[in-house]
């Protein structure tokens, strides 16, 4: 069994997002607070019983809040369902949430080493303590398997595997790029097989990407934007979803037409996308070619 808890699914920023009057965080703040959204992330468990984050947004301690899967158990004082996170990138949106994590429970953070050597440069994360949080280098391409606080095995596998992206918004013009900046993840249920892959951030579907997804049960995939120049056009900024290192919907939907078998779901939806709106005809488009847009709290059973 694989079950899995979407805790958000807007881009950064979230939905509405705090300076923003666009016609999506409008509509969230007004007539439609469906449309609501917190930053991408998602739990995923081999028991469901024990945790695995994938990502740490800055919205975590509301959504932990808002998942009574991710509840402190009945009877303990002091305790929680969390055994880890796994990082696919070192952006804001990704780590933010760490420091809500950092009230002595004991989990592992698992890393790209890049990604761990930037956290270990910003002394803010050593209100995680080291004794109880240990930090875990992810090799590209190695799979591993993930433990419980105490060492247990959780019946979990991970994957890390490297994508087309781009390094963190607040690193760049330091240094270059590396595999490390945009990583995906393959998720694999050791006792019924199930597989999941999850892919927020990816610039380009390239034939090795193709070839990640293909025969998964579930795909979580980058759904930034719409269009590539929707935020130019909307007047919300000056940035392409290629200059961001997002793909955007549209030609994402046509490379990805012949993978087989996944239930698809867009993760990472930005707020200008049209596609949030039920009924638009990008929403349609993308219904139509098997994609949903999943709510904060959609829970599946894979």
């Amino acid at each position: 069994m694989l079950r899995i808890i979407v805790l958000g699914a807007a881009a950064g920023g979230g939905l509405p997002q705090w300076n923003c009057g666009c016609a999506n965080c409008r509509a969230a703040r007004g007539d439609h607070p469906e449309l609501a959204s917190t930053q991408a992330s998602i739990a995923v468990s081999g028991d469901g019983t024990n945790w695995f984050l994938i990502n740490a947004s800055p919205d975590l301690r509301a959504q932990i809040n808002a998942n009574p899967a991710l509840h402190p158990p009945v009877g303990v004082l002091r305790g929680s369902p969390i055994a880890g996170v796994i990082l696919t990138n070192g952006e804001v949106d990704a780590v933010a949430g760490l420091l809500t994590l950092r009230e002595r429970a004991a989990f592992s953070i698992y890393g790209h080493p890049d990604v761990l050597a930037m956290l270990a440069a910003n002394s803010i994360f050593n209100v995680l303590d080291p004794a109880l949080v240990r930090r875990e280098a992810m090799a590209v391409d190695v799979p591993f398997q993930p433990t419980l606080p105490g060492g247990a095995p959780s019946g979990l596998e991970v994957t890390a595997f490297a994508a087309p992206g781009k390094p963190a918004l607040f690193l760049e013009g330091q240094r270059g790029g590396s595999e490390g900046d945009t990583l995906g993840l393959v998720v694999r249920d050791l006792e019924g097989g199930r597989r999941l892959v999850f892919l927020a951030a990816c610039a380009a579907v390239t034939p090795e990407i193709i070839d990640r997804l293909d025969g998964a049960d579930a795909v979580f995939f980058d759904g930034t934007l719409w269009a590539d120049d929707e935020m130019i056009r909307q007047g919300l900024s000056q940035k392409t979803g290629q200059r961001m290192g997002h793909i955007a919907m549209q030609p994402a939907i046509e490379a990805l037409a012949g993978i087989d078998r996944p239930a698809r779901y867009f993760l990472h939806i930005n707020n200008s996308n049209p596609a949030l709106q039920p009924g638009s005809p990008e929403r349609r488009q993308a219904e139509a070619a098997g994609w949903q847009i999943p709510a904060d709290g959609m829970e599946i059973t894979l």
